[in-house]
This record gives structure tokens, sequence and C-alpha cells, in this order.
């Protein structure tokens, strides 16, 4: 069955993990991905950001875990951009294509004519996308930009983890996934556009802009008070409790949403006594006096055993969960029917397979569909002519 996205060709100039992602998921779509890598450095940074890799048979496997994380379904070709063989090479693949994503520093492939000036005004159709660290303006437009400098400068890392710790990343790199995602969406909307005007568009793409784009309720809440978000821990700025509670072998997750929620959950733990007091009637109530009702779950929750607490909770309605280990997130009865996880087919490797996450999206017409795994450096190279020639037909 034809993904969404069948006979779309995407030129992927990118590396890392924001574009890649934004790639991986087009190719996910069914889009026709042919990723460059510079045989100079290997191919993309992330080959060699290592271990684990899947072992390969020729014991030098280029094939990082982190690689495999945002670059299946797609063609890797090695192309040295700053000969005119490469240049050419990208040349010809750009003249066909419907995309072209690159992320490098703002002007950076001007010495090679592989701009988005010079792209676009052959090819006015064509959707050309740029990510950079600060945009393509901006007094910050020349530094580089990774994940943890653009959590640092968007905002989040002020408002992630202790109260009375350090400023604290995601624990992945989610400015890079976040912009990504902002990527693929702007794909397609200008791919829209084209499709209903003939116009291409080019896309301009921080990550810095995109993770200040994803403060939501604390970048509003700061407009809106004029005050600066602290950092919390696991609370909620705006609703209590909301937050993660240690019982007597363990700890839960509690996300009480709304007044009803909270009623029922001081019945199921035996203190109807903290909904029955009028500090603590409403949400407002509840920010208030956030302190005092957080002591009084505390010491009620760290007497109960986790597996008790959760059964309570849910059978009384109340949002509430476990904490997995990212083991049992992905081995979990849930995980493994929704497709969390995919073996798929990879020749180049000594077991024959990888594992990779499972795409969320799931279609009823054009389902999502992995047909290659994690390309090796390079191994398309020879064939590109009859990839490109099989676009045609």
């Amino acid at each position: 069955m034809a993904g969404a996205l069948d006979g779309l060709l995407v030129l992927d100039l990118s590396r890392i993990l924001a574009g890649p992602t934004a790639t991986q998921l087009l190719g996910d779509l069914g889009a026709t991905v042919i990723k460059i890598e510079n045989p100079k450095t290997g191919g993309d940074d992330t080959r060699s950001w290592g271990p684990p890799y899947a072992p390969t048979p020729d014991g030098n496997s280029d094939l990082s875990a982190y690689f495999m994380a945002a670059n299946r379904n797609k063609y890797s070709v090695a192309a040295d951009l700053s000969t005119q063989a490469g240049q050419a090479l990208v040349r010809s693949i750009a003249a066909e294509a419907d995309v072209v994503i690159e992320n490098y520093k703002p002007d950076g492939l001007v010495k090679y004519g592989l701009d988005h000036a010079t792209i676009c005004a052959q090819r006015p159709e064509l959707v050309y996308c740029s990510i950079s660290g600060f945009g393509q303006t901006g007094p910050e437009r020349n530094r580089a930009g990774y994940d943890l400098m653009a959590q640092g400068f968007g905002g989040i890392m002020s408002l992630t983890g202790d109260p009375d710790g350090p400023p604290m990343k995601v624990g992945v790199g989610v400015a890079d996934v976040m912009c990504g995602m902002y990527a693929t969406i702007g794909i397609l909307a200008a791919l829209r556009h084209r499709d209903a005007t003939g116009e291409g568009q080019h896309i301009d793409l921080a990550l810095v802009d995109s993770q200040m784009a994803w403060l939501i309720n604390e970048g509003t809440n700061y407009l809106a008070s004029g005050q600066e978000p602290v950092r919390r821990g696991n609370a909620h700025p705006n609703i209590v409790p909301y937050d993660v509670f240690a019982t007597q072998d363990g700890h839960i997750i509690l996300a009480v949403g709304n007044d009803t929620q909270f009623r029922a959950f001081c019945q199921a733990i035996g203190r109807s006594d903290l909904a029955e007091s009028p500090d603590f009637a409403t949400n407002p109530d509840r920010i208030a006096n956030r302190a005092a009702l957080t002591a009084a779950i505390t010491e009620t929750l760290a007497m109960r055993d986790t597996a008790e607490i959760l059964e309570l909770l849910q059978n009384a309605g109340v949002p509430a969960g476990p904490i997995h280990t990212v083991g049992q997130a992905l081995g979990s009865a849930q995980a493994q029917t929704r497709g969390a996880v995919v073996q798929v087919p990879h020749p180049q490797t000594d077991s024959g397979s990888v594992q990779l996450l499972g795409n969320p999206l799931k279609f009823s017409k054009t389902p999502v569909e992995i047909r290659r795994p994690p390309p090796r450096f390079g191994a398309d190279t020879e064939s590109l002519a009859q990839v490109l020639a099989g676009l045609r037909r």
C-alpha cells in the first residue's frame, strides 16, 4: 500500500538530529529520501556517536544506536560538497526533488551554489527548508546550534530539575526533535501551497525559535504575570496536586486535573478531611496552599505500597501511574500492542535485523511502513540512478 507521501522526493543535506528527524518522518510517510553524506568524515556525525552499535560482518559498524534513531527509510549517497563532482551530483538530485532540507550554518552552502537562493531560483516550485541554531537573521545567526545550547538559550533548562539543584536539560535531545517536528509540519504546509499554486518557498527554522515556542504555558505564564517561572521538579505551575510522590516501596505519578478528581482522590486515600478543607477546595486554593497540601499527601502516600495506591486511584477514576524505566516502558503490553518497538530486517548486520522505535502515527488508509533500515554509509551511491529512474515511472 502506498504511503501518504508516495512519489515525493526529498534531498536530505542534514545531519545530527533535527533535520534527520524531519526527513525520517517524511520517509515513514512514504517519501523517497536521499541522504547526502560527506566521505571525508565518514558520513553523518552520529554514525560515530556510540557505543552501542549494531554489529556488522565487517567488524567496522557505522550503525550507532543514535544514528539508527533518526535515519531509517533513507538512501545514503556519498558526496563531497567541496568538489565540483559532489556539487554536480547534489544539483542533479535537487533538479528532481520536491523538498530540500539542510542544517548548515546560515550562508554555509553559498560557496557551493547549493543555498536556497540559488537552488530556488532554478526551481521556483521547490520547497527548501533551512534549519540552524539561531535562524537566518538576528544577532546570533552565526552561532553554532546544538540541542543543549538551544535548551539553555531558549529557557527550558531554567525550568527543569530540582528546585534546589542546578539548571537541567531534558533527558533526550527534545529541542532537536521538536524542531524536526516543526520542520515536518512546515514542509507539508508548503507542499500543500505548492500543489495549489505551483509556487515553492523557503522555510527558515531555528532550534532556539522552536524551543521557545514550546515553552507553552510557562512562557505565557511569564508573559501574563511578568514573574520568572522557577524550577519545581516534577510539580506543575498551574495544577496541584500534579507531581511525583514517594510510596513505601517506590514512586507514583499523581495528576489531579480538576476539583472532582481531587475529591475522589482524597476519598480513595482516606483523607476526606483534605477535600473538606476550604484551603484546598478549588485549584487556585490548592496552588495558594501548595506546600501544606503536598506535605499532607506525601505523609499519607509514604505509608502505602505502590501497587495498592495505584489500584485504589484507578478504581476511583483518579489519573495516576507508575514511573517506568525505558526497558519497562518499551517492554510493556501497551507498547507491544501499539507497535512501539519494531524489528526491521537489515542484511548488513550480524543478526540480520535491528530493533527500532516505531512511528506513533496510526493511519486507516495510508499506514506507516518501514521500507528500508538505517543505511550503511554510502550504500546507495552506485544505485542512485536507478532510484531516481524508479521515481520517474
